[in-house]
């Protein structure tokens, strides 16, 4: 808002909120075809038979003219608030239109022969000049949207208030619309006669509905040779209508109550509905875009929190291993260097585990940091034998404290891979330790099988195979969802972070279990052959990001 309270002048964007711009989709084209279609099928059938004189039901008329007022007032209503929004000038000449269309019905039901006699003071000739004004109101309202349309989209839009150019629209309508009606009756006796004994006379025959054809026409011509957005064709659509309504009045029913009158108000009732239904379809699926883009904001705002969250959980879940590893491994070598004699190469072993295990947890928080970013991360070809040799050889104290026996089953036909190493080390320990915790309470001999093995096309598969209970069907398919655990200390992120590692690396992690024997966890990942270029930019991006 400017000073003085004048409106600032939206930005070119905003204008596509109106419906002047909105192109039209192929399934509206077809719609209004075939709306079109109908109407032209219609006519067709009524042609033959527009003279036939049918029983005078006085109160049809103004029924069908009482929906209509109702349906241009809240059409033209409408159009008023799109104005409101994207401040167009097209929209708002066809906003006064209806307006005028709508408040110009009132003084001619008033005045139709037989309904209220006497409410108005009407002449014999009030209601049909009234219906000429009526009918002239729209199609030239239609003639101003289609010069103004392009205009809106190369000048500037209006800068005084919406508020007041609508109130000033509206009084200038009723002052229009009272003056038509004071012309029509007050000075009924100098207008030429239209109608005389319920027969149209020759000026309205020959002059009257040529020249509202014309009009009518005219505007039917200029939205088809636009014919750009869904309101367009909705407007040419009732435009088709008007048409047929003056050619059934002109040239088919020459008097009242025929069949081709009672037609033409059927013609007058599409006009009024087909703009409405438009609006109120439009502004349904706005408000349905409107509340879906609510929800996913709300929805996105809340993936972001997840997603910090995530992330800080992922980090203190995987760095949390090394550093366990690494205290296991300090009270270890104190336990030794209280023995006496010491044995230094026990301790020498220990602190090389501990070293091991320091570097682990660093390459645990740039595996992690990879993880969470979009750029291309560091790979090399990894030895997965060697690497699950490493995984057990790390987990030997917890193995041998649990009882478990490590039984290795690796292939050597099994080629390297392409990969980041840090986070296929930690895919492998994470199913290796939920493999040792899931045998934790069995009875059993608790045997851990870490198997790698060649795939079909391309692939190899790596399996860890625990002998604990199992998983229940009911359990499985939700193994791998985040924050879904059944550990008391567990943040069930681990094997959900361990399948985001394998998809980012082209493979797939699954997990089978009959829920009595034992489960295996396993994953397939591709061979793919280094690409020196691309190794080369994630080295360097490694390096800049150190």
């Amino acid at each position: 808002m400017s000073e003085g309270g004048e409106m600032v002048t939206p930005a070119a964007d905003d204008r596509v909120v109106s419906l002047s711009s909105v192109p039209a989709t192929p399934h509206q084209r077809t719609i209004v075809l075939a709306v079109a279609s109908l109407l032209l099928v219609a006519f067709a059938l009524t042609a033959p038979f527009a003279q036939v004189q049918l029983p005078p039901f006085v109160s049809f008329n103004p029924v069908v003219e009482s929906i209509v007022f109702v349906n241009d007032l809240v059409t033209a209503i409408l159009l008023f608030a799109q104005y409101a929004i994207a401040r167009s000038r097209a929209i708002l000449a066809l906003a006064i239109g209806y307006l005028y269309a709508a408040l110009i019905v009132v003084p001619h039901i008033l005045s139709f022969p037989g309904a209220f006699t006497g409410l108005l003071a009407a002449g014999s000739q009030t209601s049909a000049w009234l219906y000429y004004f009526w009918s002239a109101g729209l199609p030239t309202a239609v003639i101003l949207y289609a010069l103004l349309a392009d205009a809106d989209h190369t000048g500037r839009a209006p800068v005084r208030s919406a508020q007041s150019v609508i109130s000033w629209s509206v009084v200038l309508v009723i002052c229009l619309v009272s003056g038509i009606t004071w012309l029509t009756t007050a000075g009924e006796r100098f207008l030429p006669v239209l109608v005389s004994d319920n027969r149209y006379s020759n000026i309205t025959v020959y002059v009257a509905n040529p020249l509202a054809i014309l009009i009518s026409a005219v505007a039917f011509t200029l939205l088809w040779l636009r014919r750009r957005s869904v309101l367009d064709y909705w407007l040419w659509l009732a435009m088709l209508s008007l048409i047929l309504n003056y050619v059934v009045a002109a040239f088919l029913a020459t008097q009242r109550y025929s069949l081709g009158f009672y037609a033409s108000r059927g013609y007058t009732l599409v006009t009024s509905v087909t703009v409405l239904a438009l609006l109120l379809k439009e502004m349904t699926s706005l408000y349905t875009r409107l509340a879906r883009s609510n929800l996913m904001l709300e929805r996105e705002r809340s993936n972001k929190l997840m997603n910090i969250e995530a992330t800080a959980a992922a980090i203190a879940h995987e760095v949390k291993q090394p550093l366990t590893a690494m205290v296991i491994n300090a009270k270890a070598g104190l336990s030794i260097l209280e023995k006496e004699p010491s044995n230094v190469e026990e301790i020498r072993e220990t602190l090389s585990d501990i070293a091991d295990d320091g570097r682990r947890a660093g390459e645990t928080l740039d595996g992690i940091r990879a993880l969470f970013r979009t750029a291309s991360q560091r790979e090399e070809l990894v030895d997965i034998n060697e690497l699950a040799l490493e995984v057990l050889h790390s987990m030997r104290g917890q193995l041998s404290d649990q009882g478990v026996v490590a039984l290795p089953e690796l292939t050597s036909a099994v080629p390297p891979v392409r990969a980041n190493r840090g986070q296929l080390r930690e895919v492998i320990f994470n199913l290796a330790q939920n493999a040792v915790e899931a045998m934790s309470t069995t009875e059993r001999s608790r045997v851990l099988r870490l198997i790698t093995k060649r795939g079909d096309r391309d692939t190899i598969i790596v399996a860890v195979q625990d002998s604990g209970p199992g998983i229940g069907s009911d359990r499985l398919g939700e193994t791998f969802e985040a924050f879904v655990t059944t550990k008391s200390q567990g943040m069930g992120l681990g094997l959900a972070i361990s399948r985001m590692i394998i998809e980012r690396h082209g493979g797939q992690l699954s997990a089978h279990s009959d829920g009595k024997n034992g489960a295996i966890f396993q994953f397939v990942l591709p061979i793919r052959p280094m690409d020196p270029q691309a190794d080369s930019a994630a080295r360097r991006s490694a390096e800049d990001e150190a």
